[in-house]
């Protein structure tokens, strides 16, 4: 498979600056490779991406993600920087697309070897605006979806037998039943007692008429009820 030849250069680097000959060395082999790259064609990605190396790889899968949305190559936009950092540089290479400009940006060892690249579309204010709506929709629409599926879901909860709650009902059910039956006693037994409070003087005769009887006085029993027995006439 093929890979991006790259040539091997031998860098010197100070602690905190770039040397001049090591720097032009960088900014030509960045620029190199993003031209190259550039002008891919995309069965040619579709090769390198199966090329096996590493950098080719990660270089080829940052471009294809991001040339649609860049356009065709119109000229470079500024100056290619180089800093170093923990025995790395990073390259930035500014090109200006058709659509939208964008940073390339290269990480090389401290011998000069491409580790990483990374293409950096920066989008104008209005595209950048309209990236944040299009994100704060989704993100409501997101959060509203999911309250509505809540809300399908609680309501689902009734569905779901409770034997707490079939119990409570039984219970009460229960209690209501006892309540209503003592309700429909109550009015008879007081009928009753009024019936005997009327006919007090009844009650009086009868009560004389069987301690004649008998032979006693009327303290010694207590007529509570008079009920009227129907005889079947001969």
């Amino acid at each position: 498979m093929a890979a991006l030849i790259i040539g091997s250069t031998s860098m010197v680097f100070a602690a905190d600056k770039v040397d001049d000959s090591v720097k032009n060395t960088l900014v030509n082999t960045a620029e190199g490779l993003t031209d190259t790259i550039i002008g891919l064609a995309d069965a040619d990605i579709e090769n390198y991406l199966n090329s096996g190396d590493d950098f080719t790889t990660s270089a080829m899968q940052s471009w294809q993600s991001s040339k649609d949305e860049l356009g065709s190559k119109k000229d470079k936009n500024g100056e290619t920087s180089v800093t170093l950092k923990d025995d790395q540089y990073t390259v930035t290479v500014p090109v200006k697309f058709e659509k939208a400009d964008a940073n390339f940006v290269y990480v090389f060892d401290s011998t000069g070897t491409p580790v990483s690249l990374s293409v950096d579309v920066q989008y104008g204010m209005g595209k950048t605006l309209q990236r944040a709506g299009l994100n704060t929709l989704m993100g409501i629409g997101t959060v509203f979806v999911m309250l509505i599926l809540l809300s399908l879901l609680i309501s689902l909860f009734r569905f779901i037998p409770n034997p707490e709650a079939k119990k409570a009902a039984e219970a009460k059910a229960a209690k209501e039943v006892k309540e209503a039956e003592a309700a429909a006693a109550a009015p008879a037994v007081q009928a009753a007692e009024e019936n005997l409070a009327d006919d007090g003087e009844l009650v009086a005769v009868i009560a004389a008429a069987i301690a004649a009887a008998e032979g006693t006085t009327t303290d010694g029993f207590v007529v509570r009820s008079i009920r009227k027995v129907k005889r079947n006439r001969r």
